[in-house]
């Protein structure tokens, strides 16, 4: 029952719903939260705590080797400062690219923006393949070159149409009508009205561009044959793969000690590639919610 008074006190319902959605909440950061611990905890551990499965949530038989045989490795090294590369060029190519289309698509006196926005959209459902993108990238000279992972997916549809609807929503009309009778050019309100009052989506952008771009790996893969281009996840993949490949002329400790190391290798090579991003979230993270919100929903 409800009383009025110094406060309002909750009924029992609400309280029995509060409740089951923190437990809901608690659940379910358990659920996000443990993998991570679970994964640090594992590369600060032994060979042996890792392989034999002691690891379950405190790192035991502390030890930094798993980082150190990785990052005393010139190709990792190298990997990190082409993920580097990529993620900050990619993503303010991609960020540029996508504010420069998108909102002359949010504004109604722009003359086919209708007929322009469903091919955009077409592109969605139906692509050229693989086989035909290759030829293209080929025909235009960006094989092995660093630009094959930078102009091919430098721009995503879902990323324009979220753009597209946060100025629809957040930059009103009249406001561009003013500035042109103030003799404004439509670049100089892009640049000193519209991008200042972006922040949110921008960050929003920034933080899903720079995501794809350190986490791709299948377009080095297809474009790139000199292995000092690679990215880090290519890097990563080649070294998890050489050393989990087991060979028939050593004998059965070896192999297993091979495997201990494999797996810790796994566990430190997870935590350095995702330090990054991890690091960059916190940054972004009080636009995000807005951003997507206002970006997501149409006013």
């Amino acid at each position: 029952m409800i009383k009025l008074g110094r406060g309002i006190r909750e009924s029992t319902g609400d309280r029995v719903f509060l409740t089951g959605v923190y437990i809901l909440l608690g659940i379910a950061l358990v659920a996000v939260l443990y993998p991570l611990v679970f994964i640090v905890s594992s590369s600060l551990s032994s060979p042996l705590a890792v392989s034999s499965g002691r690891v379950w949530l405190w790192p035991v038989d502390l030890t930094f080797v798993g980082y150190k045989v990785v990052l005393s490795n010139p190709q990792v090294l190298q990997g990190y400062g082409n993920s580097l590369f990529y993620a900050f060029t990619g993503t303010l190519i991609s960020v540029m690219l996508t504010v420069i289309l998108a909102y002359p698509l949010s504004r109604r006196t722009f003359f086919g923006r209708n007929a322009l926005m469903m091919f955009i959209t077409f592109t969605m459902l139906f692509s050229g393949g693989l086989i035909p993108t290759y030829l293209v990238v080929k025909q235009l000279g960006m094989l092995d070159t660093r630009w094959a992972l930078l102009i091919p997916q430098a721009i995503w549809v879902w990323q324009i149409i979220i753009a597209r609807t946060f100025f629809q929503s957040s930059i009103p009309e009249e406001l561009a009508e003013a500035s042109e009778m103030d003799g404004c050019s439509d670049l100089r309100f892009l640049w000193s009205v519209v991008l200042p009052l972006s922040k949110p989506i921008i960050a929003v952008l920034i933080l899903m561009y720079a995501i794809g771009q350190w986490n791709a790996y299948f377009d080095a893969l297809i474009y790139l044959k000199t292995q000092s281009l690679y990215p880090l996840q290519l890097i990563l993949r080649s070294i998890l793969i050489l050393n989990s490949a087991a060979s028939s002329n050593i004998d059965a400790a070896e192999q297993l000690r091979r495997q201990q190391f494999a797996d810790l290798t796994k566990y430190s090579l997870i935590v350095i590639a995702s330090l990054p991003v991890l690091m960059i979230y916190p940054f972004v993270q009080r636009y995000f919610v807005k951003g997507m919100l206002i970006g997501s929903v149409k006013g």
